[in-house]
C-alpha cells in the first residue's frame, strides 16, 4: 500500500511539471515564427506616423537562438533576449545598419526595448510589451 501511495504521488508530481513545461513551451511558441508590426509606442509627444512616416518598427522571435531581429523603421538590428515564463529582457542590440531615417522614432524604439521586463498577447491577438503592468509597445502580426 506505502508503495502504491508513493507511486501515485510521483506520477502526480510527473503529471504536473510535464503540464509547466507544456504551458511554457505553448508561450514562447506564439512568439516564434511570426513578425510584429509596432502600432503602438507609449511616451512620445509626437503622433506615432510622425515617429515612423515610412515604414513601422518590426521584431521577429528565434525560439532556437534567443535572438530577435527585425527594423527599427529604417534600421535593421538583432539582439540576444532572455525568456523565463513571461518574463522578457532584451540584450543590446548588435551592430545595426545605418541608414538615416525620419522620424526620430528609431533612437526612441531602441531605449524602450532596454527597458521591457514581461510581455503578453492580449484578446485581439497583439503582443504588449510591458514595464510592469504597463503596455510600452504594442505589436500587430504582420501580414506576410
Amino acid at each position: 500500500m506505502k508503495k502504491n501511495a508513493l507511486l501515485f504521488f510521483y506520477g502526480l508530481a510527473l503529471f504536473i511539471s510535464s503540464c509547466s513545461v507544456m504551458k511554457n513551451k505553448k508561450s514562447t511558441d506564439t512568439l516564434s515564427n511570426t513578425s510584429w508590426e509596432l502600432d503602438y509606442i507609449s511616451g512620445p509627444r509626437i503622433a506615432f506616423d510622425g515617429l515612423y512616416p515610412n515604414k513601422k518598427p518590426q521584431i521577429t522571435f528565434n525560439t532556437t537562438t534567443s535572438e530577435v531581429s527585425g527594423t527599427t523603421s529604417c534600421n535593421g538590428y538583432m539582439a540576444k533576449y532572455t525568456l523565463d515564463n513571461k518574463v522578457i529582457t532584451f540584450g543590446e542590440p548588435g551592430p545595426t545598419t545605418m541608414m538615416f531615417c525620419e522620424g526620430g522614432g528609431e533612437q526612441l524604439f531602441l531605449q524602450m526595448m532596454k527597458k521591457i521586463d514581461n510581455y503578453s498577447i492580449d484578446k485581439e491577438g497583439k503582443l504588449n510589451l510591458n514595464v510592469g503592468d504597463v503596455s510600452m509597445m504594442r505589436f500587430k502580426k504582420r501580414s506576410e
